[in-house]
């Protein structure tokens, strides 16, 4: 947000409703964490395939990316514009939640006017305002400021605070208290019955921008709004400030315009070419046809190369446009790929589709995951120790929801950042792995980096350790370390209502002892994979069950009671 640039938020356990709960697909009662970075985001080129990502799952949907008005602003809006987004947000400092701290509303980012003068001049210049609009934000009230946003090269326009006073909001700061007194942003609901907005009246407030602007663009002669964009010669300063510090003031750079030829377009006029006739997955629709139309189940061998980035994710967007989240029962349909997979390989991968990929993969596999199956093996041939050879890049299963990755080696960094549902096992992950997880269920089968579970706030991790040092390498600022139980012991010593769900917890999933649920999940790798690690832990499961460690995250502890409260009293009640 422009308000409080690369701060990122927090959401209390306590205001995590059983709604919010399932719109955000995590557990009720679990904090939520946004870190300051986009962990999936280190450079242009991260962004570039993201924005692929989201066109492959949805071609139909436009990309948009939001940067913060600061200086070099336009450098940033350029590379955006090359990574093919269809939109970029100019956030000006002024706007922002009501959740902001005041300290950054007063001293980060900076106002949206010059931001959006150096981002047209920037595209103009470099020939990219052609493919791309600008849309300018941050306490737009007026049409006033529609118009002067058009003329510094907006195409769009985003108002939020001006509409939410016009629904009732009075400025008292408390959204982050769940105590807003007029109903506005709160989950309480008495307090929500005060609400008094009526979707007329923002209506009502946006007839009113438009009339002014249309009166603004008579004054000047004007008589369609693109002729407005980009038009910084109709811009003047006041005459009439005589105050001495004006008068240093040079606004030169801000009013001026790009020395092109006339022909240059100064607002959008052409599409993004997202190259999606070339992807993988159009041979695998085509082929999943039965399966997409009747329901029958498919399966096939296909090749594929590093080239092939996002495969799985077309697929998925055809399941998900036809049968929705639900998807189609597991195993519909089935693919063997033999190769290296390019980025972001099962990328959103819908319920029943299983990806199994005989070779290794690169950065972000099964990114967003949705409920579909992800194998990840090594060759017949291979005759190295899985649990020291790196067989999928980094932010595996990043953001993932529901669904299975089973993986026959280490995983890089940032392993199951942001998890919230998915199920996997993996032979070893690298620094920062299980961090600001929310939910779901990780099984380590070797070394894990350091940082490990890191903001997590949901979910249980079981980490193979052989070597007793994990307490070294876990943050246990949120999360403590436990043994695993034997089965008997936890039946014994151990009240059901804090144990584990692996699936739909927060729905009243039924409740398994830690030794079920991780021998099973072990069993599990060892079919779908053949991983010689899994068979060794397996043929020695006495003594391999008392090196592993449940780390359990507090507030996951407290979170599972209270589920289990609710779905007791539901029992009852029926």
């Amino acid at each position: 947000q422009g308000a409080k640039p690369g701060e990122g938020g927090q959401l209390p356990g306590g205001k995590v409703s059983d709604y919010i709960g399932k719109l955000r697909f995590s557990v009720p009662g679990v904090g939520l964490i946004s870190p300051p970075p986009h962990h999936d985001i280190y450079s242009i080129e991260d962004i570039a395939q993201l924005i692929h990502d989201l066109k492959n799952v949805n071609p139909k949907a436009d990309v948009s990316v939001k940067l913060v008005s600061e200086v070099g602003v336009g450098t940033v809006a350029a590379g955006v514009a090359k990574a093919k987004a269809d939109h970029v947000v100019i956030a000006g400092h002024d706007g922002g939640t009501g959740a902001s701290p005041l300290s950054s509303i007063k001293h980060a980012g900076s106002a949206w006017e010059l931001g959006l003068a150096e981002t047209q001049q920037t595209l103009v210049l470099n020939g990219l305002r052609s493919r791309i609009r600008v849309q300018a934000d941050g306490q737009m009230q007026t049409g006033r400021d529609v118009v002067i946003g058009a003329l510094l090269g907006a195409d769009e326009f985003g108002f939020a605070t001006a509409p939410l006073v016009v629904e009732g909001c009075i400025m008292m700061r408390k959204c982050h208290l769940n105590t807003c007194p007029v109903g506005v942003a709160t989950q309480d609901p008495w307090l929500r019955k005060k609400f008094s907005g009526k979707p007329e009246h923002v209506v009502n407030f946006f007839f009113f921008i438009a009339e002014e602007a249309r009166e603004i663009m008579a004054q000047l002669g004007i008589r369609k709004f693109d002729d407005l964009i980009g038009c910084v010669d109709l811009l003047d300063t006041r005459k009439g400030i005589e105050n001495w510090k004006v008068h240093g003031l040079d606004f030169s750079k801000i009013f001026a315009e790009p020395q092109v030829a006339p022909e240059v377009p100064r607002y959008q006029v052409l599409t993004q070419d997202h190259g999606l006739t070339s992807a993988l997955d159009n041979v695998f629709i085509e082929k999943s046809e039965p399966a997409l139309e009747r329901g029958e189940k498919v399966s096939f061998i296909a090749p594929v190369k590093n080239v092939n980035r996002t495969v799985g994710a077309m697929l998925s967007g055809e399941v998900a446009q036809r049968y929705g989240h639900a998807g189609l029962p597991d195993d519909t349909i089935h693919i063997q790929l033999n190769g290296t997979a390019g980025q972001s390989f099962a990328a959103f991968l819908a319920r029943g589709i299983t990806l199994d990929l005989v070779g290794d993969g690169n950065d972000y596999v099964g990114k967003g995951l949705s409920g579909g199956r992800v194998i990840v093996r090594a060759p017949n041939e291979f005759r190295g120790d899985t649990a020291k050879n790196i067989i999928v890049g980094n932010t595996v299963l990043y953001g993932a929801i529901a669904g299975e990755a089973f993986l026959n080696g280490v995983a890089g960094e940032r392993f199951a950042v942001r998890n919230s549902g998915a199920t996997t096992v993996v032979e070893g992950t690298g620094d920062h792995g299980c961090e600001y997880m929310t939910g779901g269920t990780v099984v380590v089968l070797g070394v894990t980096g350091r940082n490990f579970a890191a903001g997590m706030s949901g979910g249980i991790a079981y980490v193979y350790d052989e070597d007793g040092l994990l307490d070294k390498r876990c943050n246990t600022s949120m999360a403590t370390l436990e043994k695993v139980l034997p089965s008997a012991e936890q039946i014994a010593k151990m009240p059901k209502s804090e144990w584990h769900a692996p699936v739909d917890v927060k729905d009243g999933g039924e409740r398994l002892t830690d030794e079920q649920i991780l021998k099973g999940l072990v069993e599990r790798h060892f079919r779908h994979t053949g991983s010689e690690r899994a068979k060794a832990i397996l043929a020695d499961w006495d003594n391999a069950r008392g090196r592993f460690v449940k780390v359990l995250p507090t507030e996951y502890k407290h979170a599972l009671g209270e589920l289990w409260e609710k779905a007791q009293n539901k029992t009852v009640a029926a």
